[in-house]
Parts: C-alpha cells; sequence; structure tokens
C-alpha cells in the first residue's frame, strides 16, 4: 500500500486534483471494496440486488474535493492508505445506515439476473449466519476478514463510520469469523455469472407496451384528425380515443395466471405456485376484478401480518381459488412472495401474508374462510389425506376431515389472533395431519397448527440426543414420542401468533431426577416466522406436571441450525421436600457451573445435566462450558 497522505499536501503527480487521486484508488481497490460492501450490506434483497447495490455503494464513495480534504484529516493506522481509508469510510457509512431512496439510484440491468457463484454448505451457512447478525456486525466481519484489520482497527473504522457501538460489534464478527471463509467466489460480486428472466412475463410485457405504443399511436391519429375536421368546420366528428388505464390500476382479470392441474407431478418446485386454479367462481371475471382492485389499492379493510407488504402485486398473480364459502365469496391469489385472501362483501376485506420459500409443507394448506370456533381450509393438491388431531390427546387417533375440490369441512380452529394463541395458553389446540401423494414422498405425514393467520405452521420435533450419533435434524412431529413431547410441552412456544411459519420441540436433555423421582425431559422449542425473525423459550417437563415449567426464552436464533448450544437451570422440590437445583445442557456441554450467594458448584456433566442439593432457594448464576472451553448462559 502507499504512504500516510496528510490532509494539508498535496497528492503526489496529482497537484491540486485530489480527487483524481481518489479514483485512481477507487479504482485500483474496487474489487475489495465491492466485496467489502457485499458483506456488510443488509441481506434483505436477493443476491442480484446485493450484487448491485454493493457495486452502487462504491460508486458513491468517491467524495467531492471538500468532503475528501475532511475525510484525509481522520486518524488511519502507521501503515494504512489514507486514500483507501476514506474510500472504505464512505462505504461502511452507506452499508451502515442504508437509504430508501439509493435502491432507486442503484445501477439497472434490464432481461439478465446477477448472481455471484453458488457455493457450497459452508457458504450458503455463512450466507445466513451474516444475515442473522445487525449492520455493525456484518461491517465488523467484513473488516477483519477482507482487509484483516485487528479488532482493534476493526472497532477504530465503525466508530469513524458512525456505529453506535463498534466493540460489541467486533465480538459478533469474531465468533462468527472463526473457520469461515468469505474470499471465496460465493462472496465476490465482481466475479458474477448472468442470466436471463422470466422470459414468458418480458414476452407478454413487451406484448402490453406495443399493444400501449399503438393504442397511443391511434389515439394522436385520431386527435389531429378531430383537430383538422374542426378547423375546417365541416366533416364528422372524431371518436373519442380510448383512455390507457393509468399505472396502479389493477390487472385484467382475464390476465391471471391458471396453473394446469397436473403441474404439480411434473415440477420439482413445490410451492404456491404449483396450485391449480380451483373453486366454482374461478371464470367469474367480476369477483376477480374486485379482488384484483383491492389488492392493487390497499384501504382499511387490507389486513397484513407482521412483516408483510401491503404493495400490489409485481405482474398478474396466480389464482389459487374462487368460491362461494359458507355463503361469503372468497378469492385466494400468489405473487410468487405473498397470499392474498379477499373477501367479497360486508365485514370481509383483503387478508395478506407472506409465503415466500414455502415448501411442500408450508404450502400444503391456506385458511379459507374462519368463523368463530372453525375454519374451512384449501388443501394443496399433492394432499391425499387429512385428518384433524388433538394436541393433548397424542394416543388418539385423528378424525378424518372430509374435502371437496380441495375445500375441507369445518374444522375446530382458533376464534381469534389474540395473543397468547392456541398453543401458547395450553390450552387443546387441534392441528391438522396430512399425507401427502405418493408422488411426492412414501408415508409423508405431518403435522400443521393453525395460529390464526393465513397459513398454518409446520410442527416439527428434534429428538433427545445419542451419544452414538451426529446431531440430529428436526423431523416430522407425527411419531408416538413426537406426539407425546408436543402433548407435554407444546405450550411453552415463544410465539404462536399469525406469522409464524414452523415450530420445533428439541428435546435436548434427559435427566434422570434425585432420591428415584423419575426422569425430566429439556425441551427448546423454537419459532421461526416467515419474515426471517425468531424466537426461542427452554423448559423442564417434570414427571407429574401437568404443563412444561418454562425456564427461559427470548428473541435470536438460540436452539436454531445456527446456533445449536444451550442449557437451562430450574429450582425443584422432590417429593421428600428436598430442594435441589436443576441444570441441563445440549449435547456439547461438558461442564456446568453454579454460583450462588456464598457457594459454587462446578462439575463436570457427562449426561449433560447436574443437580446440586441446597438447603433453601437462592439467586444463582448458571452457564454451561463446552468441549472446546467456550462459556454459554441460559436464555433469560
Amino acid at each position: 500500500m502507499a504512504g500516510r497522505i496528510d490532509a494539508g499536501t498535496p497528492l503526489r503527480g496529482t497537484v491540486g486534483r485530489p480527487v483524481a487521486e481518489a479514483e485512481a484508488a477507487l479504482v485500483r481497490h474496487y474489487r475489495r471494496l465491492v466485496r467489502l460492501a457485499y458483506l456488510a450490506l443488509p441481506a434483505d434483497r436477493d443476491r442480484h440486488g446485493r450484487v448491485l447495490a454493493a457495486h452502487a455503494a462504491v460508486q458513491r464513495a468517491l467524495p467531492s474535493r471538500w468532503t475528501l480534504r475532511d475525510l484525509l484529516a481522520e486518524p488511519v493506522g502507521p501503515d494504512e492508505d489514507s486514500l483507501y481509508a476514506a474510500l472504505r469510510q464512505r462505504v461502511l457509512r452507506a452499508a451502515l445506515r442504508p437509504r430508501p431512496g439509493e435502491r432507486l439510484l442503484a445501477p439497472r440491468v434490464w432481461g439478465l439476473r446477477l448472481f455471484t457463484p453458488g457455493g457450497g454448505e459452508e457458504d450458503a451457512a455463512l450466507d445466513r449466519e451474516l444475515a442473522g447478525l445487525d449492520a455493525p456486525a456484518r461491517a465488523a466481519f467484513a473488516l477483519l476478514a477482507v482487509d484483516g484489520l485487528t479488532p482493534v482497527q476493526a472497532a477504530g473504522a465503525l466508530r469513524q463510520a458512525g456505529a453506535a457501538e463498534p466493540d460489541p460489534a467486533v465480538e459478533r464478527a469474531e465468533r462468527l469469523r472463526a473457520g469461515s471463509e468469505p474470499g471465496r467466489p460465493a462472496f465476490d460480486p465482481c466475479a458474477v455469472r448472468v442470466q436471463p428472466t422470466d422470459l414468458l412475463r418480458r414476452r407478454r410485457a413487451w406484448g402490453v407496451s406495443l399493444g400501449v405504443a399503438a393504442l397511443a399511436l391511434t389515439t394522436s391519429a385520431a386527435v389531429l384528425a378531430g383537430a383538422g375536421s374542426g378547423a375546417g368546420g365541416g366533416g364528422t366528428a372524431a371518436a373519442r380515443p380510448r383512455s390507457v388505464p393509468p399505472s396502479g390500476t389493477a390487472p385484467d382479470p382475464g390476465r391471471v395466471v391458471r396453473t394446469p392441474a397436473d403441474r404439480w407431478q411434473h415440477t420439482a418446485r413445490m410451492d404456491f405456485s404449483a396450485w391449480p386454479a380451483r373453486g366454482d367462481r374461478r371464470d367469474d371475471p367480476a369477483l376477480l376484478g374486485r379482488a384484483l382492485a383491492a389488492w392493487a389499492q390497499p384501504g382499511p379493510q387490507t389486513r397484513a401480518e407482521p412483516g408483510t407488504d401491503t404493495a400490489p402485486p409485481q405482474g398478474a398473480p396466480h389464482l389459487l381459488f374462487a368460491g362461494t364459502v359458507d355463503g361469503a365469496a372468497v378469492v385466494v391469489l400468489y405473487d410468487g412472495g405473498r397470499l392474498a385472501r379477499y373477501t367479497d362483501g360486508r365485514g370481509g376485506g383483503l387478508d395478506l401474508a407472506r409465503a415466500d420459500d414455502a415448501d411442500v409443507t408450508t404450502a400444503a394448506a391456506v385458511v379459507l374462510r374462519r368463523q368463530g370456533t372453525s375454519a374451512r381450509y384449501l388443501l394443496a393438491p399433492w394432499i391425499e389425506a387429512a385428518d384433524l388431531r388433538r394436541s393433548d390427546q397424542p394416543d388418539a387417533p385423528g378424525r378424518p376431515l372430509e374435502r371437496t375440490d380441495g375445500v375441507t369441512a369445518a374444522a375446530a380452529a382458533p376464534a381469534t389472533t389474540a395473543s397468547p394463541g392456541p398453543l401458547a395458553d395450553c390450552r387443546s389446540a387441534a392441528v391438522l395431519q396430512l399425507r401427502s401423494s405418493p408422488a411426492i414422498a412414501e408415508k409423508h405425514v405431518f403435522l400443521l397448527a393453525d395460529l390464526g393467520g393465513l397459513v398454518p405452521a409446520h410442527l416439527t420435533y428434534t429428538p433427545p440426543p445419542d451419544r452414538a450419533r451426529p446431531a440430529r435434524e428436526p423431523r416430522e412431529a407425527a411419531g408416538p414420542d413426537a406426539l407425546q413431547a408436543w402433548a407435554r410441552g407444546g405450550c411453552a412456544v415463544p410465539d404462536s401468533s399469525p406469522g409464524v411459519k414452523q415450530l420445533d420441540l428439541w428435546t435436548f436433555a434427559v435427566q434422570q431426577l434425585p432420591q428415584n423421582a423419575g426422569a425430566a425431559s429439556w425441551v427448546c422449542l423454537r419459532a421461526d416466522r416467515w419474515d426471517g425473525e425468531g424466537s426461542a423459550a427452554t423448559a423442564v417437563l417434570l414427571p407429574g406436571a401437568r404443563g412444561p415449567q418454562r425456564t427461559g426464552g427470548g428473541p435470536g436464533r438460540a436452539c436454531s441450525r445456527f446456533e445449536q448450544d444451550t442449557v437451562g437451570w430450574t429450582w425443584w422440590r422432590s417429593p421428600q421436600g428436598t430442594e435441589f437445583l436443576l441444570a441441563a445442557g445440549s449435547r456439547r456441554v461438558a461442564r456446568i457451573g453454579v454460583k450462588g450467594p456464598d457457594w459454587t458448584a462446578d462439575r463436570p456433566a457427562p449426561d449433560h445435566t447436574l443437580a446440586v442439593e441446597r438447603p433453601a432457594r437462592a439467586a444463582v448464576t448458571v452457564e454451561g462450558v463446552l468441549e472446546g472451553g467456550t462459556r454459554i448462559a441460559p436464555l433469560r
């Protein structure tokens, strides 16, 4: 790198032209700066938009002459290039505080999509972990990994860029940095792959554009002809030109996308785009027009689940259903990322929910109509059988749920969307037990829980650890052990409100209680929402207890694939009246430590559990120590 450039001296070789030297430095370090921006930018857009945003952030980093002089006055390290540090500071500021209007000024690419080269599982995992960090931590990770700064230098660069708490951000980034390789092509926005956009949609768009252009020419010709006739005082009056619909009006009902009925049998994309159009009014243009108009112009009767955009659909949406349900006309549409359910008439309106990245389970059912304590569902075309079962009766068989053209009979469902939901308040919740067609998977049975929203949540189960096997992955919650676990611990879920995509119950430890009092199961329940947010709660299931005893919880990535280590604790009184502090950790917890007011217990935990007898309960601090020495604290 070049040596330090003082703010008060001319730049070498470019006396009086500091901006030209800055432009040369930007071009020289362009790839490095763009990679830094790509890692630091938020992951709230697709890879195409993120690539363009990274290039835009660097190209807009070129300062003016007066701004550059102020930036060069900022302190830098003894071996750092002042020009590069100034450019990097402007890139970091753009990444830390992105402005909504900047997306409109980003470079545009028509007809093509840009992607960084696809990497392996490690690259995908790193990308997901970066998405879980806040902006300062992502920027700190980029400084550590791309520029090779020390933690102290990275904190200083963040502080100059305006980060409020740079030191904690660097600490979070250092934890993620271990073992990661962000220098691979998957994180290089200058080494991109190019693919075309949706060719059929572009063809339709070109057709519409040509039609509008032809209409404009015809209108102009008619107006000119009318003006000529008027000037002469004779001739017939020119016909009025037909108006062009203004931007933002509802799409033509005749242009909604209708998927063939057997599409799901011939595609690998098993989401709502594979649903055919169903319902006895799917060919009713007036009803479809009202539904499309309600989506094109959201109003007071538009209700959106948390994290769902209320903007009009982009292009023509898919028609999934249009029919009469319990005396009301209902239309369900899908625009590739959201579901819209329109209910016609008084008391109806438009309900919107996210449905991006759905799969064979999360795209298996939609709530068509909710009345009182019952609801009717529209099931996916690949559902072969449907049962209704009670969450508190794991041994009882499910009751068959009749359906006609995918529409089920009325089934017990939440009466309201108020919090807490049907699972969280320990009421008996009805869940759907669905079986996929053998064309999808053999003997694939799964559970969905209606939480009062538009799309039911997928229930999964992660069994206790097995020392002879690697960490287990979540599986369907339809087996006997899973049903028993959900019946006992399901009401400790941290979130059972509309917008939850998946709920997982993980039994992370089983503890043999002192004084031969039986076994306790330690569970962590996780809720993942469609918008990417999530929360977790730990609980213990004690023998003879009527329900779970929650021991901690909160938002974040705990108990997910990105944060697989956890520990929990509680006070317990044995049947003989003895007070014990119980603690348990997940499979990698090797030691458990407890600190009381005047006592300490720190012991190896070969079975990942600890029981300490005490004369009375008191305030304590508990922590788990992993096999590598890392210390973890319980959820609060």
